[in-house]
């Protein structure tokens, strides 16, 4: 009976982590918002930290944010899924998508799944998703997915992709995520009648 369900549409907020436009990371991360909406019914909510960035300056506090920012903050604190993207600056994503993530509840992110990506100058920063980017969406608690994306200058042609490998990584990073996001519906579809 379950099988007639319908999968419910998941909201997927997309953080591309570069500061410039156009970007490699943001194409990456159209990549796998492609990808993923070709395997599930998604909604997606794309924040270019190049954009919000600047509404971020100065404030040290969250009450401090003005409005704008505050409703990108609370759209990654609903999200059914995060897809996060970020250029490697000195071995680390960049100081600035720190900063945005410093902003969010330290508990609004507690089972959500994050899919991770990043991009860099060459194949030496592959290890960032894991050694970086794992490392604090495991403080929030989130469930990082399996596979991360990482990409290099050479897998695009200006600012396309460009990379049958890449392209593979890609599909395969959606593949496994797929089966981990099936979850998500079952516990809404339990909760939205009760709720009406």
């Amino acid at each position: 009976m379950s099988g007639n369900l319908q999968p419910r549409t998941l909201k997927v907020v997309a953080v591309s982590g570069s500061l410039q436009r156009p970007s490699r990371t943001l194409v990456l991360v159209e990549a796998l918002l492609a990808a993923l909406g070709r395997a599930v019914p998604i909604e997606v909510h794309l924040i270019e930290l190049g954009t919000v960035a600047p509404l971020l300056a100065g404030a040290l506090y969250r009450g401090q944010l003005p409005a704008a920012a505050e409703a990108e903050i609370a759209a990654i604190e609903s999200a059914d899924v995060l897809l996060v993207a970020s250029p490697v600056y000195r071995a680390t994503y960049t100081g600035l998508f720190k900063h945005l993530f410093d902003f969010v509840h330290h508990e609004a992110l507690v089972d959500v799944p994050v899919l991770l990506a990043a991009t860099g100058g060459s194949e030496r920063h592959a290890l960032v998703i894991d050694h970086q980017l794992r490392p604090l969406f495991s403080f929030f608690q989130a469930r990082t997915l399996p596979i991360g994306v990482y990409a290099t200058e050479t897998d695009f042609d200006g600012y396309s992709l460009a990379s049958p490998a890449l392209q593979a990584r890609v599909a395969l990073a959606v593949e496994r995520a797929v089966p981990l996001l099936h979850t998500l519906p079952a516990q809404a579809q339990v909760a939205e009648p009760l709720a009406a």
